[in-house]
């Protein structure tokens, strides 16, 4: 059985089928990349799994454990949703982050938050507290921004921005990590600092899936590619048999206008 499965996911708004029957599964340690155009369900494929959209259809399974399905109400309760949104990191294309808020203090506070509801917060409150600024600590220097912890966002890049939004993501150690798009919102300059940062991850072995229109780097980091079109997985295969040798016209299609406009 794979790290994640998942079954037959849809979802529509409205009258608009966003996700047809989506199937895919992910190993411990391995990084997929998902590319396609504007529309193709990219974006709402993650936000179903991150529980920030409700599947209409289908399952979704990580380390053996079902966390949704579709066609049983007690896997869809509310009441579970913030706990099953600890299984997935999310790092959104607009950094996020709360302005009123040091960098360090954005890293932990969702963690000093599920803190609070611990049976020994009051009597061990000063070590919890503690012992979660000096992860905050640590994560930050592990994207290298040691310092700027005492820095509000509006006092950094955008690139640092993004890099701080990767630290939050990390800090409640996600069984995988989602990445959406995470370059779109930087100058071209900017880019290439969250990508090491990324790259470094991967090296690590952390579980990622991430939603890029950055080919190259798809290419050189990913352990599997699926190409979406119109809200199918048109074709999945390793970066080579995607890239190079695509089975499918639409990813033909898709690369060829891809290639065209940034040549």
């Amino acid at each position: 059985m794979s790290f994640l499965e998942v079954k037959s996911i849809e979802k529509s708004f409205g009258n608009l089928k966003v996700l047809k029957n989506i199937d895919f599964s992910l190993e411990k340690g391995e990084v997929i990349a998902i590319i396609g155009s504007s529309g193709s369900g990219k974006t709402t494929l993650l936000r179903c799994l991150n529980f920030l959209e409700r599947p209409d259809s289908g399952s979704i399974i990580v380390n053996g454990k079902v966390i949704f399905d579709a066609a049983d109400p007690t896997a869809q309760r509310d009441s579970d949703v913030r706990r099953k949104r600890l299984h997935f990191g999310l790092v959104f294309q607009n950094f996020n982050l709360f302005p009123q808020y040091t960098v360090l203090q954005n890293v932990t506070l969702a963690a000093e938050l599920l803190a609070k509801e611990r049976a020994d917060f009051k009597q061990n409150r000063r070590a919890i507290l503690q012992e979660i600024q000096e992860h905050g600590k640590k994560l930050l220097a592990q994207v290298g921004l040691s310092d700027k912890l005492d820095c509000y966002p509006h006092e950094i890049s955008g690139g640092q921005q993004q890099r701080v939004a990767i630290a939050r993501a990390l800090a409640l150690e996600p069984d995988i990590l989602c990445f959406d798009e995470p370059t779109s919102a930087l100058d071209p300059e900017l880019t290439g600092e969250v990508l090491k940062v990324i790259r470094k991850l991967a090296e690590r072995d952390t579980t990622m899936i991430i939603v890029t229109h950055e080919m190259d780097f798809a290419r050189d980091v990913a352990d599997r590619v699926i190409f979406m079109d119109d809200g199918v997985i048109v074709e999945q295969g390793s970066p080579e048999e995607v890239f190079e040798n695509p089975r499918e016209e639409r990813t033909k299609q898709f690369l060829m206008r891809y290639n065209k406009d940034f040549e």
